[in-house]
């Protein structure tokens, strides 16, 4: 068989010769990440099955601006905490209790990262339709209902507890 390839013109071990240069394209990597979120390319799914569950790694600037109104207002809802506690009031979540008095730098470290990762993971499903009722999105304009209300109720609280 090798003869008959090589009558041909074409030698067995150069068709078997590894062509590939370098590392091996397919490994994750932060890179690897980095440049898909610099250069996105899947803006919807390519299958049956990700209509239902899409894969997708470029999302429209409406949820980019919700992440980001729902960060900001998280970080106000923080510092409102603070200055609030530092009025008398009281720390309604038992979680962030726990850091409030004592450590300010883990309070704000622990609220934003448990945001963010809630944030994170609302965004990967953004196009899903989660419980078969309604999309992740609809989920994000729900926490930014959420934190807008809160912030003016503790604007309000604010407003009550200076004037007394």
């Amino acid at each position: 068989m090798k003869g008959e390839f090589i009558n041909r013109g074409i030698d067995v071990q150069a068709a078997h010769t590894e062509r590939r240069l370098g590392r091996e394209r397919r490994t994750r990597s932060l890179i690897a990440y980095w440049r898909g979120a610099l250069t996105p390319r899947r803006r919807s799914g390519r299958r049956t099955v990700d209509h239902i569950y899409p894969t997708i790694d470029w999302h429209p600037a409406r949820v980019f601006a919700l992440v980001m109104l729902i960060l900001v207002l998280c970080v106000a809802d923080g510092v409102l905490t603070v200055v609030l506690i530092a009025n008398g009031a009281v720390e309604a979540n038992p979680v962030m209790a726990i850091f409030v008095p004592h450590a300010l730098g883990w309070f704000a470290a622990v609220k934003l990262t448990l945001t963010t990762l809630g944030i994170m993971v609302l965004v990967a499903c953004s196009r899903m339709r989660l419980f078969r009722v309604f999309s992740g999105e609809i989920l994000l304009y729900a926490i930014l209902a959420c934190y807008v209300a809160l912030v003016i109720y503790e604007v309000r609280m604010l407003d009550t507890i200076t004037r007394v």
